[in-house]
């Protein structure tokens, strides 16, 4: 008798351009976590670093990889739709190229998708740039696994959607990813988001409550368009659902996040905000003149002035939100991390010849 064509569970999908430094630590924590039924899928987006020799030393070493690479950088969003194509596995976890997983996580993830959910979200612990230190122990705060059903879509949006933008917590049973809309999505930076959430999903949603994942924090290849993508294109696609209520989505993100002036006064402290930003994404959506005056405000602020005042904000605002994120932890470090930041500002104008 012929042998039995043997069945992938699951695909981790990577997507990957130009991570040569850090693609392999992160293929270090996931090949040893590989079974019989679980394959693990690169896709490069045309590298032009060296990451097809690092890529390709793990192929050699290990079957169950298969590293594609293309001659044309076609972006994440198109990447990742192409890499759930190019699996084999019956659900797909869609992971970052530069993150870790913990020990266990593909058992783990095994185990949730034996009831056939329609999705499962994998929570995650927030650590620094060289994975040294912990600077969050877990993005969703919960005691114990969650199953949302159908029926609870827009607590789901609620409970998830701010934790959706990372795509590496993403595993989607695969025919509900070819068989939903991907062009609307394209340019987005988000495609997981818009294939979630263009309608409820048909079974349950398992969100566990372990962190799985080590997100390595501040490397993100995204940061030079920063305001445009959490100012405008974040909250304008969050918006665009419409099996979403208007309550679930002003629970997550502002419709309108250019009004917000401590949002504005973060980007302007980290140097992402200037009235070249002013001039090209808020006076375009600004509609009387006194809608346009704090955004000029800000924009004219010194920049070093901006990123105390942010700092001192975070500092008097610890436990509460800056930003619409978790202050001071992760909001401090983005400031610190700023060439605004006063220390650094000082250091500069010392050593300058």
């Amino acid at each position: 008798m012929p042998a039995r064509e043997k069945i992938i569970r699951l695909t981790i999908a990577i997507t990957t351009r130009n991570r040569a430094a850090f693609i392999g630590e992160t293929l270090d924590s996931i090949l040893p976590q590989l079974t019989e039924d679980v394959e693990l899928l690169v896709l490069d987006g045309a590298s032009t670093d060296n990451t097809p020799g690092v890529v390709g030393g793990y192929q050699r070493k290990c079957p169950a990889l298969r590293y594609v690479r293309q001659e044309v950088n076609n972006g994440p969003d198109r990447d990742f739709s192409r890499s759930v194509e190019l699996a084999s596995g019956e659900y797909c976890w869609l992971m970052a190229d530069d993150d870790l997983l913990r020990p266990g996580a593909v058992a783990a993830v095994l185990r949730a998708v034996r009831d056939n959910p329609s999705l499962v979200i994998v929570n995650a612990e927030v650590r620094n740039a060289d994975m040294s230190r912990i600077l969050e122990p877990r993005r969703l705060v919960l005691d114990a696994d969650r199953i949302f059903s159908p029926a609870e879509w827009d607590d789901f949006f609620v409970q998830t959607a701010a934790y959706l933008s990372f795509i590496g917590c993403v595993v989607i049973r695969r025919t509900i990813w070819l068989e939903r809309a991907k062009d609307p999505y394209f340019g987005s930076l988000f495609i997981h988001v818009g294939v979630i959430f263009q309608h409820s999903m048909p079974d349950g949603i398992r969100v566990l409550a372990e962190p799985l994942i080590s997100i390595r924090y501040g490397n993100a290849q995204w940061q030079p368009q920063q305001f445009e993508i959490w100012v405008l294109k974040w909250p304008g696609l969050l918006w665009s659902f419409p099996g979403i209520s208007e309550r679930a989505k002003r629970a997550v993100a502002s419709q309108h996040r250019w009004r917000e002036f401590d949002r504005l006064l973060f980007y302007r402290a980290q140097g992402a905000y200037s009235l070249a930003e002013y001039r090209r994404w808020v006076v375009p959506f600004a509609g009387s003149w006194w809608e346009k005056v704090p955004g000029m405000f800000i924009a004219r602020i010194p920049r070093v002035l901006a990123n105390t005042l942010a700092v001192l904000a975070c500092l008097a605002l610890s436990g509460r939100t800056v930003a619409g994120r978790v202050a001071p932890e992760l909001v401090l470090l983005d400031l610190k991390s700023s060439r605004f930041y006063i220390w650094t500002w000082l250091f500069r104008q010392r050593t300058a010849p």
